[in-house]
């Protein structure tokens, strides 16, 4: 085998796909360069020629080198299959395996009625392959051990073959409004929407039989540099933002004198009022007044609630006590930005980019206020997530908080120095050419390392799971595809040079399954742009749902019919990413994308506006044939609150089980939330809605819109 012919089995081994069409047709080819960039991203030597012939080695012969697999993922109701490599010669084994929930399934086999299915030499000893058949277990995470070689053991995961759909769903389509939180508005908010302001959603929402909320994706950003905003490129998935929290509802804020003393004070009094009138969200200011206020906060609880039978104390333990390592480590991660001025840990000293180092334990010795400061705040971020979660439940919807988990997390997050070893940090995210960018998009987030996964047994993917359907009744998944294959970028390079990974589908897929079951959780899989083959059968097989847009929804000249939608999809008008329904129609996103720039010719420019053109004479027609809008000249329809009922209408009357009617859209929005290939050129997640949540949903218009839209769903 030469060198060429090793590296692509090594690549393939690996995961990485040779070649993928683009969404044109056009075949794209990996290069050797970005092969080797990316094994080496994985953890995998690939830079000389003994380095490919020595990982092709290790990657041929580490399953050999212990009994078990690190890991074995199993279907719900069937006989386990877990493969065994033993010496020749072992004639007997016994076998435990320790249940999740306590109890203990034993057995003993013949090891030589096994078929055996593979050989190896591993030294003086011939180690066969055999395939031990366990009875079928219970759902969970359960532990096999082995009696021989040391007790050997590999973590035990048994899945459902579906996941969770709420019972309500059976005949009954459900709706929801979707909504930017940062944008909501209210009389008494400090600048950005927060928890208390998506309560009045909720309220507003449930009374007009809305059955789920919909939200960004409410993860850590980086609070030494708030005005990096993009709630897809977190610091943390594990964890949440807390310029989100409603502060004056945080029970310490009534205790606590110096915090009601602060925000009083003229020159904060001046800045907050300012913070609250603006169109954008000021992230500076809204972080210099709540975390200063928040510090006050934190200070109040120290003292008046640190006795050990305190309830609020109590609860605070148990948050740290169930968040337990994860939560340390991300507490440190804030420290030390503040520490070093700066969350880009690669900018730190050396030793205190490994979380595990001396340094790093001498410095949370010495600032271990400041690391209880950064807990405080997620405790308080879950408490008012919680709570408006179990608002939603007291007031009936069926689905309640619709949660949003992004792809991954930046480069220099708390996550990624917290886990080094399970991220390929030399390789971004992102996408070849499709309608969105023809160039190709480069995410700026680091992957997961699939390898690294397995090895650990999925423990970072559960707890991610588990932190996103806590006080979810559906979650969103972020380029769900990503579950089956990413398009993984070396970094510093253009997407041109990117290539696609496979990552383990079925696995992350059951464990999905299991995590959804056991927190009555749906989940929705954002499958827009490139689509595998059978992917969308395959997660429907699974109960995920579909995104379905309304944008997308064409067979060539016209949009598809109500009756054409699946019924396991969530439907909606349009994404963060895409131009509102009135933006659509006066052609804002398109306006926007002229003043910035982002058309490569005037050419193009023409083309977008004449397509947008043809959009809405077809959009009219499906609204005409549906008999939701008279039939006019469609060249000449202004936007008009009869028009988007008509579409909003249109929408409702999908079979779809899921319908989010975006607030942007109800409130008349013309600009998007972002933007596609801008920065700060555009006002990308600050815009806020002019009018407050109850203002705007109680809106003559608005309520029409919405009547309609529980009637249509209601059929």
């Amino acid at each position: 085998m030469d060198t060429h012919e090793a590296l692509n089995r090594l690549a393939d081994v690996a995961g990485i796909e040779a070649r993928y069409w683009d969404i044109h047709g056009q075949l794209h080819e990996t290069t050797p360069e970005t092969t080797r960039i990316l094994l080496r991203a994985m953890g995998i030597a690939a830079d000389s020629d003994e380095d490919i012939f020595a990982s092709l080695a290790k990657f041929e012969n580490e399953p050999w080198q212990t009994p078990l697999p690190p890991v074995v993922v199993a279907r719900e109701n069937g006989e386990i299959g877990v493969a065994i490599r033993l010496p020749n010669g072992t004639k007997t084994l016994r076998w435990s395996v320790y249940l999740e929930l306590g109890g203990l399934r034993t057995g003993e086999c013949d090891l030589e009625t096994l078929p055996v299915e593979d050989t190896r030499q591993r030294g003086e000893n011939q180690v066969l392959l055999r395939r031990l058949k366990l009875p079928p277990l219970p759902l969970g995470y359960h532990n096999l051990r082995l009696a021989t070689m040391d007790g050997a053991g590999c973590r035990l995961i048994v899945a459902p073959e579906r996941c969770y759909l709420p019972a309500v769903l059976s005949g009954h389509r459900c709706w929801g409004v979707a909504a930017q939180l940062y944008a909501l508005r209210s009389p008494q908010d400090w600048g950005i929407g927060d928890f208390g302001d998506v309560q009045e959603l909720v309220n507003q929402a449930a009374a007009r039989d809305a059955d789920a909320v919909g939200l960004n994706p409410l993860h850590a950003l980086f609070l030494d540099t708030p005005d990096y905003a993009s709630p897809y490129s977190p610091c943390s998935r594990l964890f949440r933002n807390p310029l989100y929290l409603d502060v004056t509802a945080v029970p310490d804020f009534a205790e606590c004198d110096e915090a009601r003393a602060l925000v009083d004070a003229p020159e904060n009094a001046r800045l907050l009022q300012a913070a609250r009138d603006a169109s954008y969200v000021d992230y500076k200011a809204v972080a210099h007044i709540k975390l200063a206020v928040l510090e006050c906060l934190f200070r109040n609880f120290d003292v008046k609630h640190s006795a050990g039978g305190d309830v609020r104390r109590t609860s605070f333990r148990g948050f740290e006590k169930r968040n337990g390592r994860d939560l340390d480590r991300f507490a440190t991660f804030q420290m030390l930005s503040e520490h070093f001025q700066t969350h880009d840990w690669m900018r730190w000293p050396v030793v205190c980019r490994d979380p595990e180092s001396a340094p790093v334990a001498e410095l949370c010795n010495r600032h271990a206020e400041r690391l209880s400061f950064y807990k405080y705040l997620q405790w308080l971020c879950d408490e008012q997530i919680g709570a408006t979660a179990e608002l939603a439940r007291q007031r009936g919807m069926a689905i309640g908080l619709y949660n949003d988990l992004a792809i991954s997390v930046e480069g220099a997050s708390a996550d990624h120095w917290a886990h080094q070893d399970l991220f390929a940090g030399g390789a971004r995210v992102g996408a070849p050419p499709d309608p969105f960018n023809e160039t190709g998009q480069e995410w700026g987030v680091v992957p997961l390392n699939p390898f690294r996964l397995r090895a650990t047994g999925y423990a970072h993917f559960i707890a991610l799971l588990q932190a996103n359907m806590r006080h979810s009744g559906a979650l969103r998944i972020d380029h769900v595809m990503g579950w089956q294959r990413l398009f993984l970028i070396p970094a510093g390079e253009k997407p041109a040079a990117g290539a696609y990974v496979r990552y383990p589908i079925d696995d992350l897929l059951a464990i999905a399954a299991l995590e959804s079951q056991r927190h009555r959780c749906m989940l929705i899989g954002e499958d827009l742009g490139t689509v595998p083959d059978g992917f969308r059968e395959r997660m429907a097989a699974a109960n995920v749902l579909s995104c379905r847009i309304l944008a997308f929804e064409r067979d060539h000249d016209r949009y598809r019919r109500p009756s054409e939608y699946p019924p396991l999809a969530s439907v909606s008008a349009a994404t963060h990413d895409l131009a509102t329904l009135p933006g659509f129609w006066i052609g804002a996103d398109i306006a926007a994308k002229a003043r910035l720039g982002l058309f490569k010719s005037a050419d193009e420019e023409s083309r977008a506006w004449s397509d947008r053109a043809n959009d809405k004479r077809r959009l009219l027609q499906a609204l005409v044939e549906e008999d939701l809008f008279p039939r006019t000249d469609t060249d000449n329809v202004d936007w008009t609150p009869e028009l988007a009922k008509a579409a909003h209408v249109y929408l409702a009357r999908t079979q779809s089980l899921l319908f989010m009617v975006q607030l942007d859209d109800l409130a008349g929005e013309t600009s998007q939330a972002n933007l596609p290939g801008s920065t700060s050129e555009h006002p990308n997640w600050r815009r806020r809605h002019a009018r407050s949540v109850t203002n705007l949903l109680s809106d003559t218009a608005t309520q029409s819109e919405l009547t309609a839209i529980a009637g249509t769903r209601a059929k």
